[in-house]
């Protein structure tokens, strides 16, 4: 017997082996709950921002006068270079050493330019800039995770358009998941899962976006209401790897993916993504990292506007994700959006 998808169902994510709760016929109930007011679009320089051209850090190291992407270590990094003792063996209180590099991206010297309104040639700066500071690290680091949070209701502690770079000596739990289970199923089916996952949806209905090289589904088993994997259609570990031609289009379906975000709401889209690629290290020398796909995650937080957000609380926290917006909706809502032209274009 074939499932009823209109009906409450569970779906398996295979990069996890967790399952999410979809619950449709939950979309008509009334909101009582917290609605919060969209940021305002930014002006072009804010003298208060330490992220500003110009402008003083809150360290008190002042930003060059920079017109590209710019790049600098973390003021309060998560992470150091110095490593702490381990407390032992115990099996109940464990703990170890936890070293890495954390850094920022600036990836535009206007304020009020996320990354739907920069043009194609400025996202590639980015993408470049993504891929130079994953090969430094690398060569240094077990794990490079490139990232980020967009938005005040992401937690976001400053507007201006940036993202993150995080290297660390261990790899974490979702890059770690993510191995085991892309590599479980490159043994037992010949392939990597994520050009599997390529090959079947190109033409599906959860597709948001696709050129020659890339495509942008809602995933099947996403948790967030508007979460998007964006995936490579041809083998590719990391950011490294990369043609001029590839990062090209990676630029393209980026604009596409983040200005239909922008559009569906009309207002500057917040998110958390970031990329998961194969992890570095011995281990992960070709062929041992031919399991993996780069990958990018967008896990936006929007339910019903831009001021109705998606809470991971209750059951979620405690049982398992759930959503009520299936995926083929949110599809069709932000395929009914443009990915060309910008709301404040």
């Amino acid at each position: 017997m074939s499932i009823d998808l209109a009906r409450p169902h569970r779906r398996f994510n295979p990069l996890t082996g967790s399952w999410v709760q979809v619950s449709p016929q939950r979309m008509g109930r009334p909101w009582q709950g917290e609605v919060s007011e969209p940021d305002p679009p930014p002006p072009p320089y804010d003298p208060a921002c330490y992220l500003c051209p110009g402008n003083a850090r809150v360290g008190g190291e002042a930003n060059p006068a920079y017109e590209g992407v710019h790049v600098f270590d973390n003021d309060f990094p998560a992470l150091t270079e110095e490593a702490a003792g381990d407390m032992g063996h115990d099996p109940l209180l464990r703990a170890e050493a936890s070293t890495g590099v954390c850094r920022v991206i600036c990836f535009s010297p206007d304020h009020g330019k996320s990354l739907p309104l920069l043009t194609p040639e400025q996202l590639r700066r980015v993408i470049d800039t993504w891929a130079d500071q994953t090969a430094e690290l690398g060569a240094r680091f077990a794990a490079v995770q490139v990232f980020e949070n967009k938005g005040a209701m992401m937690g976001c502690s400053n507007p201006h358009p940036h993202g993150q770079i995080w290297a660390t000596a261990h790899l974490p739990r979702e890059t770690a998941t993510e191995d085991a289970r892309q590599r479980e199923y490159l043994a037992e089916h010949g392939r990597p899962m994520l050009l599997d996952v390529a090959a079947r949806e190109a033409a599906g209905e959860r597709v948001v976006e696709i050129n020659a090289d890339w495509l942008a589904i809602v995933p099947f088993w996403a948790a967030w209401p508007f979460e998007t994997l964006l995936l490579p259609r041809f083998a590719v570990q990391r950011l490294t790897q990369l043609t001029g031609s590839q990062r090209a289009s990676l630029a393209a379906i980026l604009k596409a993916l983040t200005t239909r975000y922008d559009n569906l709401f009309r207002t500057s889209f917040p998110y958390s993504m970031g990329w998961h690629q194969a992890p570095f290290g011995p281990d992960f020398e070709q062929p041992g990292a031919d399991h993996w796909q780069l990958h990018a995650h967008f896990y936006p937080p929007l339910l019903r506007s831009a001021s109705v957000r998606k809470f991971m609380v209750g059951y979620e926290m405690l049982g398992e994700p759930q959503r009520d917006l299936t995926p083929e909706r949110a599809v069709e809502m932000l395929r009914s959006v443009s990915g060309l032209v910008h709301y404040r274009a």
